[in-house]
């Protein structure tokens, strides 16, 4: 995973250029990524997601593509809060300014997400088989519904950062 700071609180996922996904690890299997003999990929697929977030059938549950711009991404646990890297200058500055964007931030619309369990995020373009190693990052996210909306905030003058919220909603 690149670190952008030393030692670096987070680990962060980067993407060779096209959106980021988060697929709940139940269903990884059937995420084909830009490898099909299909016309449009799952890949493709991913690509055509308009807005900062949205949702795509894997297998019998659904993925979250991260559209937008393929920023460098991480996930705050406290917050529920995948943070996407648009512009800061280190690791540091940008964590310091969450709570800022938290609150500044103008929210999208909610999208509603069932989720079965953890989720691997990680560049669509690649099989989910092959999301292992040190390109992914695993959130163990509850089973359960979750509402999810995204913004961009700008926090300081040189601190750009993409949200995406997670909040669990009751069964």
């Amino acid at each position: 995973m690149a670190r952008y700071a030393d030692p670096g609180a987070l680990e962060w996922v980067e993407s060779g250029g096209g959106p980021l996904i988060a697929v709940p690890e139940t269903v990884l299997p059937f995420w084909a990524g830009a490898d099909s003999e299909e016309l449009d990929t799952d890949y493709d697929r991913a690509c055509e997601v308009d807005g900062y977030v949205g949702l795509l059938p894997v297998g019998d549950s659904a993925a979250l593509v991260f559209g937008d711009e393929p920023a460098s991404t991480s996930y705050l646990p406290d917050h529920g809060t995948f943070v996407r890297w648009s512009a800061a200058n280190s690791e540091d500055e940008l964590l310091a300014k969450i709570p800022a964007a938290l609150d500044a931030a103008v929210w999208a619309h909610e999208i509603r997400w069932n989720v079965p369990g953890p989720v691997v995020l990680f560049d669509s373009a690649w099989p989910g088989g092959a999301a292992e190693g040190e390109e992914h990052l695993r959130v163990p996210l509850e089973p359960g519904p979750y509402a999810v909306r995204a913004a961009y905030a700008r926090p300081g003058p040189e601190t750009w950062v993409g949200l995406v919220q997670l909040r669990r909603l009751a069964d």
